[in-house]
């Protein structure tokens, strides 16, 4: 195992671990736990020249990462990260920005961002010998997993709601997964997995739990840092994320804390989370002006950020608090919106991927972003996994009698 490696820290009580005391949560309070490195042996080191630079994936960044390279050359788990970066001036021009980013997640090998958690899981259950991976999940992160599994041979466990949507759950089957739909939300379906994985030892890989998720999801910001050509005396990057359970944009927030710690980087980006008005626990306490995360009724139609009881709401509070961001709510009508407004300059996003675009419309509609602030945004995953909102972005196509002059009528 990777001596980098060096332990845990609880989020809520500060209480330190090490790396074989702990596997989930914080047995003190439940809280989700940063994972540590050992900051001291890698301050050094030369970084940047660790940085494997033709490696075009999340592995380039061995030397940051908790976990043993995976193997798997030639296969898919050797092609997560290292997404592009685009800069459509139409988009810029539209919002009044001098500098928009947008970071396509889409592009990963499962077509979401959630490949990024799964690939370093079962990097982490191959080191531990644990036969099986489980978690739940609305679509994408079991997608995630059991493509990765697939990929070196591993089995894969997916508690899915039943109303998941059929592409999303045909991902699962296609890559071999145990499927189990579950009558009920989200939320019952993380708390089945947790019971399977106790009963039968299985590992858990379940967002906002296993530790180990918020350590792919950092790696999103090692490649921002890459990827970006920001002039030193430039105003500080503001990042756009959707949220729902929180993880994502946690373990940004981390990775942007891992650079820093290591004197990569001066100044942390401004970190915005983006949520439903459907769906927005997080947004409310943030709101609020604290930490403490109340469950609501979600009723969003973008299935990926749909959580009643987000599971790393504290983390993901702190990511705004403590970059000078802030948390953002929109419709789900400005999300539809922002679907086909993405598909104007080549972006294909499902819903909870538009999200941070519709936040970022609002912020400077709002005043949050000012024309010369540098914005990227995340589209987390490919409007491929839910034909049925794009179709909604979209409308419908019309139908003409095979003639010229049906085409000349239409025109």
């Amino acid at each position: 195992m990777d001596t980098k490696f060096s332990g845990y820290r609880c989020s809520i009580c500060a209480t330190e671990y090490g790396p074989n005391e702990v596997t989930y949560t914080c047995p003190k309070d439940g809280g989700n736990l940063d994972v540590l490195l050992d900051y001291d042996s890698l301050k050094k080191q030369d970084i940047r020249t660790r940085i494997i630079k033709d490696e075009f994936s999340l592995w380039r960044y061995q030397a940051l990462l908790p976990v043993s390279d995976p193997g798997g050359y030639g296969s898919p788990i050797r092609a997560v990260g290292w997404t592009p970066i685009f800069s459509p001036s139409q988009l810029a021009d539209k919002l009044g920005l001098k500098s928009l980013w947008i970071k396509d997640e889409s592009r990963n090998p499962t077509a979401s961002f959630k490949d990024r958690a799964s690939s370093i899981l079962v990097a982490r259950a191959r080191e531990i010998g644990a036969e099986v991976i489980v978690t739940a999940s609305t679509g994408n992160a079991g997608a995630a997993l059991a493509g990765m599994c697939a990929a070196v041979d591993h089995k894969a466990v997916i508690f899915a709601p039943k109303t998941a949507p059929p592409a999303k759950v045909a991902q699962l089957l296609i890559y071999g997964a145990q499927v189990l739909l579950v009558d009920g939300n989200y939320d019952a379906a993380f708390d089945l997995s947790v019971e399977a994985a106790n009963e039968f030892g299985w590992y858990c890989r379940n967002t906002g739990y296993n530790p180990f998720t918020a350590e792919g999801k950092k790696t999103a910001a090692f490649e921002i840092w890459e990827q970006i050509p920001l002039p030193r005396n430039s105003k500080s990057l503001s990042v756009f994320v959707s949220v729902g359970d929180g993880n994502i944009i946690s373990g940004i927030h981390k990775g942007f804390k891992d650079l820093q710690a290591l004197g990569m980087i001066e100044q942390i980006p401004r970190i915005f989370g983006v949520q439903s008005e459907g769906s927005s626990a997080i947004a409310n306490a943030f709101n609020k002006g604290t930490e403490v995360i109340t469950p609501v009724s979600a009723t969003t139609l973008a299935d990926s950020i749909s959580v009643d009881l987000p599971r790393d709401g504290l983390r993901a509070v702190r990511a705004a608090t403590q970059t000078g961001g802030a948390y953002i709510t929109v419709s789900d009508d400005a999300i539809i919106n922002a679907i086909a407004e993405l598909g104007k300059v080549g972006i294909f996003a499902e819903p909870a991927g538009s999200t941070s675009y519709a936040g970022l419309i609002k912020a400077v509609q709002e005043g949050f972003i000012e024309p010369d602030d540098p914005v990227v945004i995340l589209n987390t995953g490919s409007g491929l996994k839910d034909v049925n909102s794009a179709m909604q972005a979209a409308g419908k196509a019309p139908i003409i009698e095979p003639t010229l002059e049906a085409v000349k009528a239409l025109l």
